[in-house]
């Protein structure tokens, strides 16, 4: 009861500071970018908030009890993409003044049809990266309250949906750097209590466990593969360059007043989530000490929920268990309002020229299918899904905007051919990794981790295709607008 109350109580504060943003969300730039007034600090918060998802309170360190140590060059990844975010797009996208990466690629390429292309792809990351949301949202509440798990799912869906729908970006800034907050203080004091009551002698005879080599080994090793440098080096490719291409991470840059502003949130965002991803590892550490009978039951995404319970006993174990399920739960709805903000936009901005109605129907039709979507989908480990999202956005928003901003020479054929390869080549091999059962160790990787080639492959034919055709004549102009000072 007590992890319910939290939970509940998340849900009313979450809801009540949404409204604030209500009516200030009457005009398309109102709701998509909040009139491009956000302060670099309440950003830097928002952009946190939203990006400490479920793959880092649960899924990182279900992980780490599963895989080993290796699992976290996951939370390298995540943080060195905001270095790669502000070193090469964040000043030059607010520049661009487009809302969206769609806007952005029509502005950079003068073509509806990119525009429509990349509004496509946009939808099939956002669902990516919400099913594990909204996945996790059903085993917390199943978990501290006994409810069946689609009541999490759709309960998650519904109040998301409805802040979002309601006042747009500005409740959604609003809400995402109250919930990092919520986040940072709920997992970081347990993690802390935890350490110190079990190094005080709780439960000491567990403590004392044979170190395994595979698991204390420093690279990852995906599903035993036996390829830990290719596991590895493909998932620092699709987590850093990943989250140069996420939608939801771009658009949040054009609420930023100037391109400095948009940077100094970069920068802001790397030293927030450096510190949150101290704490995922301690859950992990424990969880192999405490729990590794959750290796076996399947349920390692659980680990951060169910430890402070084995460990502390009693009404203190409730209690803290309690505080963690809230903290898990402000990561769902955090990072679940970034994701509609941007599918509503791919749905209706950038498929058609949409008003505020239109946008907020979208949100509602978008939280739809990703709820259908994550009923099924209570198997996918949560780190595997979001890492699906990622390496689709490195194999093709990733290049996009690199090139897009870097390089006059694209095209509009080279960015169109580039942007299907590169979501052809990486939902496909997700796919297979579902359908197929084993092989080479190598193929293993290459087909549940493939940023290793899918991003060369997109890059190449972004390159080679533009390469054999002739730049806009507006090109040159847009590169140099993008770098202008001020």
């Amino acid at each position: 009861m007590i992890g319910l109350a939290a939970i509940g109580l998340l849900f009313v504060v979450s809801v009540v500071i949404g409204a604030y943003g209500v009516r200030a969300a009457r005009t398309t730039p109102d709701f998509l970018v909040a009139s491009q007034r956000v302060a670099p600090g309440w950003n830097a918060m928002a952009i946190a908030g939203e990006y400490v998802s479920a793959a880092s309170v649960l899924g990182l360190a279900g992980l780490m009890l599963k895989n080993g140590v290796g699992t976290l060059w996951y939370a390298v990844g995540f943080t060195a993409g905001y270095v790669a975010v502000a070193a090469l797009v964040a000043g030059p996208m607010r520049r661009s003044g487009a809302y969206t990466v769609p806007d952005f690629a029509d502005y950079r390429l003068g073509s509806e049809r990119i525009r429509k292309l990349c509004a496509v792809i946009v939808l099939v990351i956002m669902w990516l990266y919400l099913v594990p949301q909204f996945k996790g949202a059903g085993m917390v509440l199943h978990a501290v309250s006994g409810t069946p798990y689609w009541v999490g799912v759709v309960l998650a869906g519904l109040v998301v949906s409805v802040s979002i729908a309601a006042g747009g970006m500005r409740s959604a800034t609003y809400v995402q750097a109250f919930h990092y907050g919520v986040k940072l203080l709920f997992i970081a004091v347990p993690a802390i209590f935890l350490v110190v009551h079990a190094g005080g002698g709780a439960r000491a005879e567990a403590l004392r466990f044979d170190v395994d080599d595979d698991w204390s080994r420093p690279l990852l090793d995906l599903d035993g593969s036996g390829a830990p440098l290719l596991a590895t080096w493909s998932v620092l490719l699709a987590t850093t360059l990943g989250a140069v291409g996420l939608p939801h991470v771009i658009m949040r840059f054009h609420t930023s007043p100037t391109a400095k502003a948009a940077r100094r949130v970069a920068v802001g965002v790397i030293v927030l989530l450096g510190v949150f991803y101290l704490f995922p590892a301690v859950y992990g550490l424990l969880g192999r000490v405490f729990t590794p009978e959750l290796v076996h039951g399947g349920d390692t995404d659980m680990v951060t929920v169910v430890l402070p319970g084995e460990i502390v006993p009693g009404a203190w174990g409730s209690l803290l268990t309690a505080v963690v399920a809230a903290g898990a739960f402000a990561a769902f709805l955090s990072t679940s309002s970034g994701l509609l903000m941007a599918l509503a936009g791919g749905l209706s901005h950038d498929l058609s020229r949409a008003t505020v109605p239109r946008l907020r129907w979208a949100v509602v039709a978008g939280a739809t299918v990703a709820v259908a979507l994550s009923l099924p989908a209570r198997s996918v480990d949560i780190n595997v899904a979001v890492g699906w999202a990622f390496a689709v956005a490195a194999s093709t928003f990733c290049p996009l905007l690199v090139l897009g901003i870097w390089w006059r020479g694209l095209t509009t054929a080279g960015a169109a051919s580039g942007l299907a390869t590169g979501v052809c080549a990486a939902t496909g091999a997700a796919l297979a990794s579902v359908l197929t059962d084993g092989g080479p160790g190598w193929l293993v990787v290459l087909l549940a981790q493939p940023a290793a080639w899918t991003v060369p492959l997109a890059f190449a034919v972004m390159v080679g295709v533009s390469l054999r055709g002739t730049p806009t004549e507006w090109a040159e102009r847009a590169v140099l607008r993008l770098h202008l000072p001020g």
